[in-house]
């Protein structure tokens, strides 16, 4: 690899066709890798944080945000099904019937019909999430009505993507009955704890106080 002298006395240098998202790709490789802001919506289910997610974990994640044992049990079942395989697509790795789900490739998951704040890698993007409240938000400038919450959902379909329509269906309706404020709206703070992965914390932390006191 030539140095910083070598370069610059090269006339010209032959440069490949790298793309920026390549670039971009293998400056991460070469440094300690970052964690994404899915991953960190993710990792709160991760309860031994070993970087898999098993079916058990994901129940006793939902039931610490609050979830019944119905919705806990039926999530952890139908997540983990449909996610595990899609998180293990590398070469060599027999299937698991433990289903695990892998943290670091939770972005190979991601669904269509979304609302496209997670890009490709599984990073924020303000601008998409920034969108969502210009076009919905239309009785509170912060906030989502339940009909509008189902507008959104609609707007972001993608023609005969049924698995994406169910699967951001189910995660914001649960969303909604879990966060709603007591006006029916879900508040954009909210919604933006969901992408950075801090409310379920703040929700796991809320109950265990409320718990505590009764």
């Amino acid at each position: 690899m030539k140095d910083d002298t070598d370069l610059a006395s090269s006339s010209p240098p032959t440069m490949p066709n790298i793309k920026p998202e390549e670039v971009h790709d293998s400056m991460e490789g070469n440094c300690e890798r970052e964690e994404h802001a899915l991953e960190k919506h993710v990792a709160f289910f991760d309860r031994n944080h070993d970087g898999l997610v098993y079916p058990w974990e994901t129940y006793e994640g939902f039931r610490a945000i609050g979830c019944g044992i119905p919705l806990s049990a039926i999530s952890a079942i139908l997540i983990n099904l449909a996610l595990s395989h899609k998180t293990r697509p590398e070469q060599g790795k027999f299937p698991s019937l433990l289903f695990p789900i892998e943290v670091a490739n939770i972005h190979k998951a991601k669904h269509g019909s979304d609302s496209g704040v997670y890009d490709s890698k599984g990073r924020f993007v303000p601008e998409k999430f920034e969108a969502i409240f210009r076009r919905h938000a239309r009785t509170h400038p912060d906030a989502l009505t339940s009909d509008e919450l189902l507008e959104m959902l609609r707007s972001n379909r993608e023609p005969k993507d049924y698995k994406g329509w169910v699967a951001s269906w189910s995660e914001w309706q649960v969303l909604y009955y879990l966060c709603k404020d007591n006006k029916g709206l879900l508040p954009k703070g909210t919604i933006h704890g969901v992408y950075d992965g801090s409310l379920f914390e703040r929700m796991a932390k809320e109950r265990e106080s409320s718990t505590k006191k009764s």
